[in-house]
């Protein structure tokens, strides 16, 4: 199992760096994050999630205990269309607990790197366009309280201060 980063982390804020071999250690990488994201009851993870600076995603809005139906894996994905907007709650497993109201494309259109290097284009709507545009936000250096107004970042601000403080704690105990 990966060990997901949580915020402030750095590494979360870093714009990743494109992919480019597509070998069997990206393949096991994927499934790591795959099973990492499972493990962690989520429907999306991206590398810098895992410490991993690359353009990198796993969703699938579908799982359930039975199998991994709906498992999409996106290599230097690029959204090309989208369309409507909505207001739904959002959260991310580097900000465990945390959830906001975040607006987002209803649909989207993206293109994306599969394991073996070979374009795909997919398209997804309401959770999955929500997962898709999240996790590629990651890949860019944002995270989703970016998107957040003021009085939105005000509910949320103790929130956001302990997982400050857990991070100076964990960054104390590895320097020691």
């Amino acid at each position: 199992m990966l060990e997901i980063r949580k915020y402030p982390d750095p590494v979360l804020m870093q714009e990743c760096e494109p992919v480019t071999e597509f070998d069997n250690r990206l393949r096991h990488f994927v499934d790591e994050m795959f099973e990492t994201m499972y493990d962690a009851k989520g429907v999306g993870l991206a590398a810098p999630q895992v410490g991993v600076s690359k353009r990198i995603f796993v969703v699938n809005c579908s799982w359930d205990e039975d199998g991994a139906d709906g498992e999409i894996a996106l290599i230097n994905p690029e959204i090309i269309e989208t369309e409507e907007h909505y207001i739904a709650q959002e959260g991310c497993l580097s900000f465990p607990g945390i959830y906001a109201d975040v607006e987002r494309a209803l649909k989207v259109k993206i293109k994306f790197q599969d394991v073996h290097g070979e374009w795909q284009e997919r398209s997804g709507d309401e959770l999955l366009a929500r997962a898709f545009q999240h996790e590629l936000d990651h890949l860019d250096g944002k995270v989703f309280i970016d998107y957040l107004r003021p009085e939105q970042l005000a509910e949320i601000a103790k929130d956001v201060e302990q997982l400050k403080r857990e991070f100076k704690r964990k960054m104390r105990k590895q320097r020691a």
